[in-house]
């Protein structure tokens, strides 16, 4: 079976891995069709760690994907060979508090792909829990399958950040988290959604969607601009994709009174909040981790053709060609929001 295997930083190989045994009880065995770069898998990819988990021995890289079940396990009902589907990549203890309360991806156990020391999903083949695979809609394709998992995290932040119809929110950072997010807040409510980023190419490709207003902060104060769409009011929620200092200052200036700020990104080093600026304006901070429970949601969403996130999508890659893409990805490809992976195909 090949996969792409991550020995340390900058060395990536596409090897031949021992074939997969058949799927235990509870769990469906899937090729796989689809997968995207995530920022974290280049993270792993450039610096072999994000935090405290480090890349010390191989690890399959890749964890948002999407394919075709080929066999299943006893005790599966909901699934059967040659059902399309996608996979929620976080594997929780199934009988922890964390669990049992209804926040498992809270769980401190859970195992979750490419993250090491646990290998992800760019191979041909992989065994997963039925109830973390998802049934795809025929009007749901393969690479769309795979910005599930992307989108649910947009979704998450939409649905905490208790977003009102009418709303106005900022975006910080128009990578793909941000773009999902910001289309994540739109169609929850958002009467406009503003978009800042250093990049045109991926702020031309977020101006797309109807209802979003695009800042490159090279050329343009996002201060000036969040002025003239608020009628100098502010806006209503912030959402942090950058996990920066300067994003985080930037966000408490520019929120309303009263605001909500969404911290989504993961900083590389502690952030510092001014306290008396937030009390002055009653902010509430609210943070996300991933997503639970929200899969079905972002599949929904994504089967009703509200919008197309393949416009996201830049180049796609073989699996054969996996370092090479990885060092694509890393250089920020030609502009491009989301690399991606057909196997098998």
């Amino acid at each position: 079976m090949k996969a792409a295997l991550l020995n340390k930083k900058r060395d990536l190989v596409v090897t031949n891995l021992p074939n997969l045994p058949a799927p235990a009880v509870g769990e469906v065995q899937i090729a796989i069709r689809s997968v995207g770069i995530c920022g974290s898998d280049i993270h792993y990819f450039v610096h072999g760690r994000i935090g405290a988990a480090v890349v010390d021995k191989p690890m399959v890289i890749g964890h948002e994907a999407s394919g075709v079940v080929t066999a299943v396990g006893e005790n599966v009902t909901h699934l059967k060979p040659g059902d399309r589907v996608c996979m929620e990549p976080g594997i929780p203890d199934f009988h922890s508090k964390e669990t049992l309360r209804g926040i498992y991806n809270l769980d401190p156990a859970v195992k979750f792909w490419a993250t090491p020391p646990v290998h992800g999903c760019l191979a041909e083949k992989v065994n997963h829990p039925a109830s973390l695979t998802f049934k795809l809609p025929e009007s749901v394709s393969f690479n769309e399958g795979a910005f599930v998992e992307p989108l649910s995290i947009g979704l998450h932040a939409a649905i905490q950040a208790d977003i009102k119809a009418g709303d106005t929110a900022l975006v910080l950072g128009c990578g793909t988290i941000g773009i999902v997010t910001a289309i994540s807040a739109l169609m929850a409510g958002c009467s406009k959604v503003i978009i800042s980023d250093v990049q045109q190419s991926k702020l031309d490709i977020a101006a797309e969607f109807t209802g979003m207003v695009t800042v490159n902060t090279r050329n343009e104060s996002v201060t000036e601009r969040v002025k003239q769409e608020t009628q100098d009011n502010g806006v209503n929620i912030v959402f942090d994709c950058c996990g920066i200092q300067s994003a985080v200052d930037e966000a408490l200036s520019l929120a309303a009174p009263q605001a909500t700020i969404m911290l989504i990104a993961c900083p590389t080093q502690k952030l510092a909040i001014d306290v008396l600026q937030s009390q002055t304006k009653e902010l509430s901070f609210k943070t996300i981790y991933r997503y639970r429970n929200i899969y079905p949601r972002a599949i929904n969403l994504l089967a009703s053709k509200k919008f197309d996130l393949t416009h996201l999508i830049g180049r796609i890659f073989s699996l054969e060609n996996a370092p090479e893409a990885f060092e694509y990805a890393a250089r920020g490809g030609e502009g491009e929001v989301k690399v991606m992976f057909n196997l098998n195909f």
